[in-house]
């Protein structure tokens, strides 16, 4: 066993000479080559390549061309395909323009369709063009639309006023609704008007609320307001805090200046603390005084 342990190890140390090294070497160039060859790369030298080599490259070179072709690139070489290749190729082109054609794809190639496929996508493009239509895209051809249709799609047309006008996006044009319709989205109008006054966003207008809405309305700003104060908000305005809220704002700042201190973190205004309180915070917590000039 250690005679074989030594030999191993001779050899591991023999292949540290110059001739294993460039040995080792030029078989990694090889490999890299070979890799260049096969993936079709411009630092390929085919002139290297062994036999076998060279059959792995045509291989992987014949499959590219004929993944080229099923993707439709022009460097497809129809050329090189086996006759199943290209009879699979044709059937798989066939069916994947039928399909392009069915969702109305502007890579379809009509004159590919037999008679009884161009049937089916002439009725697949008819309805395309009708939902386009209802759905007011671009697309829409109205010169293609029966007179079924074409009631159809203004039906679909107002709708779409109506929806628009009811939840204040898009295009609203008020004239095309009936007198229920215009009422509804008049009441959608306020009751959107309300909502945004009580978020306080700025697409409330107050003088559309009503003297309840506006109590409301009036009773949240208040609280949003406060709370702003409260958590040092920049949109605080302390003018519009009643007694009541600016006692509360005072005992809420007492108390946090006051943990402040007593923890370390946060601003702490010594001038602030009671006698009681300024005895309570520990040595190691006072904070360093603020230099004034």
């Amino acid at each position: 066993m250690k005679l074989t342990n030594q030999r191993l190890l001779l050899a591991v140390l023999g292949c540290l000479s110059l001739p294993c090294l460039l040995a080792s070497a030029q078989a990694t160039d090889r490999d890299q080559n070979l890799s260049a060859c096969k993936n079709g790369w411009g630092s390929c030298d085919r002139s290297v390549l062994t036999q076998p080599e060279a059959m792995e490259v045509a291989a992987a070179e014949h499959r590219r061309n004929l993944s080229d072709c099923r993707n439709g690139w022009e460097s497809c070489d129809h050329a090189k395909l086996t006759r199943a290749e290209a009879s699979a190729l044709a059937v798989f082109t066939h069916e994947h323009n039928f399909s392009e054609c069915m969702e109305g794809w502007s890579k379809c190639d009509h004159s590919g369709l037999t008679r009884r496929e161009a049937a089916a996508v002439a009725l697949a493009e008819r309805k395309h063009n009708v939902s386009d239509c209802a759905s007011g895209a671009p697309s829409c051809d109205q010169s293609q639309l029966t007179q079924s249709e074409t009631r159809s799609v203004a039906a679909a047309e107002h709708q779409r006023n109506v929806s628009n006008c009811t939840d204040g996006f898009g295009s609203c044009n008020s004239s095309a609704l009936t007198t229920s319709e215009a009422a509804r989205v008049a009441a959608a109008g306020r009751e959107r008007n309300a909502w945004n006054c009580m978020k306080g966003w700025g697409s409330c207008d107050h003088s559309e609320l009503t003297k309840p809405e506006a109590n409301t309305v009036a009773a949240a700003e208040d609280e949003r307001n406060f709370s702003d104060c409260r958590d040092g908000g920049a949109s605080c305005d302390y003018s519009q805090l009643t007694a009541s809220e600016v006692s509360k704002l005072a005992v809420a700042e007492r108390q946090r200046n006051y943990t402040a201190c007593l923890k370390g973190y946060g601003y702490c205004d010594r001038s602030l603390l009671t006698p009681s309180e300024a005895g309570a915070i520990p040595v190691e917590s006072t904070p360093v005084p603020p230099q004034h000039k």
